[in-house]
């Protein structure tokens, strides 16, 4: 079997993955310039957390355990980069206020993304 079952956190997962693909997308179309990173950041980490989700009902503890750390670690990430993007914006570089608000919600998707994945932990037996 290619696609195994889904486990009950496959959803939060996708929608996590999907999330960041968008964001990313909307990154690099707002500042094509300068903005590379946001494209293969949203693409990759969204395609992980996506392969999380569809690979976790052949292993659901394990894949459990892969999703909530790469979660936990880009909550680490788009915390920093939201201190320091709004920080930037405060001093005076407007132009820097469309990142912040974007990586402010990849902050703000990575925290309910790690709390519904918390949530179902239960329901794994985990």
């Amino acid at each position: 079997m290619i696609f195994p079952v889904a486990s009950v956190f496959s959803k939060p997962l996708y929608f996590y993955g999907i999330f960041l693909w968008v964001i990313g997308l909307v990154g690099y179309l707002s500042n094509p310039e300068k903005a590379a990173t946001a494209l293969i950041s949203g693409g990759v980490f969204g395609s992980i957390s996506i392969l999380l989700g569809v690979f976790s009902g052949r292993a659901p503890r394990l894949f459990f355990k892969l999703a909530a750390a790469v979660v936990a670690f880009l909550l680490f990430v788009f915390s920093w980069r939201t201190f320091v993007s709004w920080q930037a914006v405060l001093n005076g570089q407007a132009e820097k206020m469309v990142a912040a608000v974007l990586i402010s919600s990849m902050l703000v998707a990575s925290v309910l993304t790690l709390l519904l994945l918390v949530s179902k932990k239960k329901q794994l037996g985990a």
